[in-house]
């Protein structure tokens, strides 16, 4: 078991990396003074919930479940509904605790319901996918989507803790775990030059499901993010650069429709739109941005954006971006392997000959 912390004062906590649903002897710890609330959905609930609930069960407690819809479409207010009517139908109290097992779309969910429930209750994230934990999982982002934009609605709630093992990737679909990995390949370009190295020479032990190199994999992307999230909890500053490839990205989403795309592949086109862009401002070199694409093509994401994007279509959607500051567009790029930041400084027509150069018209 690897063990991080994610350093925030008295919202400090944990991340626990290894066989935790085999042994699950520090979850149990964690939830042993608690009702409880597991969140779950549809494809994950026959695989891990009995695994969690039979011990729980066992010692006595409150326990229930809500077993939510599979898919990104589902991360809606209506679909978050659901949480709170199980919750007020069981009577939970303030001292409830909500469990997210599942991937980033329960975890993000999971988290608002913990926020706005009695005005504030606990959680823990057991994340399932790979998405989920390198990236979602950490750093207390939570929310749902709305039809005219990507997780515009939501709040910052920190976990009591994560609880990730690395086996339940063995089940996940090769297309979602190709998504995951576009989050880890981001934590490369933006803080972790070595990282982004070890990801090419391994890369073939990673998706081979390599146990060791997977949880390499995670405990270098959760370090990374804990690293920024400490210096800048609420996304006042460092923290944006987590959202590289993500606006363009989240652009796609929010055209196509939710769950069209998986998210991770979204910003695989997203980051190489990002990097086409630095290329353009000559911030990097052709042969850093080759470096990039190639990573992304390797692991199997997709690297043109759909037939049905236009350049007008991106720009509709990117001026309802999170980091639009006062009709201001901020994006987040990259000037060194390892080195993201957040931008205002760039020729507009620049970003116009990027989407040009990606989209049909």
């Amino acid at each position: 078991m690897k063990s991080y912390q994610v350093d925030l004062g008295d919202r400090s906590y944990p991340i626990h990396i290894g066989p935790c649903l085999s042994d699950q002897s520090l979850l149990q710890a964690t939830l042993s003074q608690h009702e409880i609330l597991i969140v779950t959905n549809d494809t994950i609930a026959p695989l891990y919930l009995e695994r969690i609930m039979a011990p729980l069960r066992a010692s006595g407690k409150k326990i229930a479940a809500v077993i939510l819809p599979d898919g990104e479409q589902y991360k809606d207010l209506a679909t978050l509904n659901r949480i709170f009517d199980e919750l007020l139908a069981q009577n939970f109290s303030r001292k409830v605790v909500l469990v997210a097992l599942g991937g980033g779309v329960v975890g993000d969910m999971t988290g608002f319901a913990a926020a706005s429930y009695q005005r504030g209750v606990d959680f823990v994230q057991i994340p399932t996918t790979l998405l989920a934990q390198v990236d979602s999982s950490v750093g207390g982002k939570t929310g749902v989507n709305h039809a005219l934009g990507k997780n515009m609605i939501g709040a910052f709630k920190q976990p009591l803790a994560v609880f990730i093992d690395p086996s339940t990737l063995l089940t996940l679909p090769k297309n979602e775990f190709a998504a995951g990995f576009a989050e880890v390949i981001k934590h490369g370009v933006i803080q972790g030059a070595d990282y982004f190295a070890m990801l090419e020479t391994r890369l073939t032990q990673i998706f081979a499901l390599d146990m060791a190199a997977l949880t390499d994999v995670i405990s270098g992307s959760c370090a990374i993010k804990a690293h920024v999230v400490a210096q800048d909890e609420t996304e006042q500053g460092l923290r944006a650069i987590l959202n590289f490839g993500h606006t363009f990205g989240h652009a796609i989403e929010t055209t196509m429709g939710y769950g069209r795309w998986l998210h991770g592949e979204a910003v695989g086109v997203g980051m190489v739109m990002a990097t086409d862009m630095s290329r353009r401002l000559g911030l990097i070199e052709p042969q850093l941005a080759q470096r990039i694409v190639d990573l992304v093509e390797q692991a199997g994401l997709p690297i043109r954006v759909p037939e049905q994007m236009t350049v007008a279509s991106f720009m509709t959607a990117i001026d309802r971006d999170k980091k639009v500051d006062a009709g201001t567009l901020r994006l987040v790029l990259v000037r060194a392997l390892g080195d993201g930041f957040l931008t205002a400084d760039f020729d507009p027509a620049l970003l116009k000959d990027t989407l040009a150069s990606f989209c049909r018209g």
